[in-house]
């Protein structure tokens, strides 16, 4: 089965993330992920055996863990294939998933190249497949709204790949 790990963005950045995806492509046929707003911790994997440590690991984190903020600060993008909100980890959230990083890689499933790692860029995206050649529209439209909020890194969520869509598995949630 196919698992992917993210921190879902909730709240107004959150909405604000899916309405403009889905205006992106209402607009522009600009595609993204079939998952809700969020930014990856560990980028889809394949494993055929039970998750059952990944979920002890996740669980016994969550429960130890508090709602660390972050900020959510304007647009950028990775040449003209992704064009994504800016995550500015604050200290705290960033010490947060990094100790995330490492619980994790105890699991011996789950490997984290350099994209999905402690040095990653943190990021939401809006748009990411075939972007190409609507690259300078996506661009230039996302630009009329204003792109500023305060999040909370509240969550570490699984989702798995079922019936060519990403379906919640189970959703760890931090204490408040």
């Amino acid at each position: 089965m196919r698992y992917v790990v993210v921190g879902v963005v909730k709240g107004k950045a959150g909405d604000f993330n899916n309405n403009l995806r889905k205006d992106l492509m209402e607009k522009f046929k600009s595609r993204s992920s079939k998952l809700p707003a969020h930014f990856t911790i560990n980028a889809p994997f394949e494993y055929d055996g039970e998750i059952t440590e990944l979920n002890k690991v996740l669980g016994s984190f969550s429960e130890n863990e508090k709602c660390t903020p972050f900020m959510i600060n304007g647009y950028d993008h990775f040449g003209d294939r992704v064009v994504y909100m800016k995550v500015n980890m604050s200290e705290e959230a960033k010490v947060v998933h990094d100790r995330l990083i490492d619980k994790m890689s105890t699991v011996p499933y789950i490997k984290f190249e350099e994209k999905d790692g402690k040095d990653k860029i943190f990021h939401v995206t809006l748009a990411s497949k075939g972007l190409k050649s609507l690259y300078d529209k996506v661009w230039g439209y996302v630009h009329q709204y204003p792109c500023e909020f305060k999040c909370s890194f509240d969550n570490v969520t699984i989702y798995n790949w079922k019936e060519g869509t990403w379906n919640l598995y189970k959703e760890f949630e931090f204490k408040k």
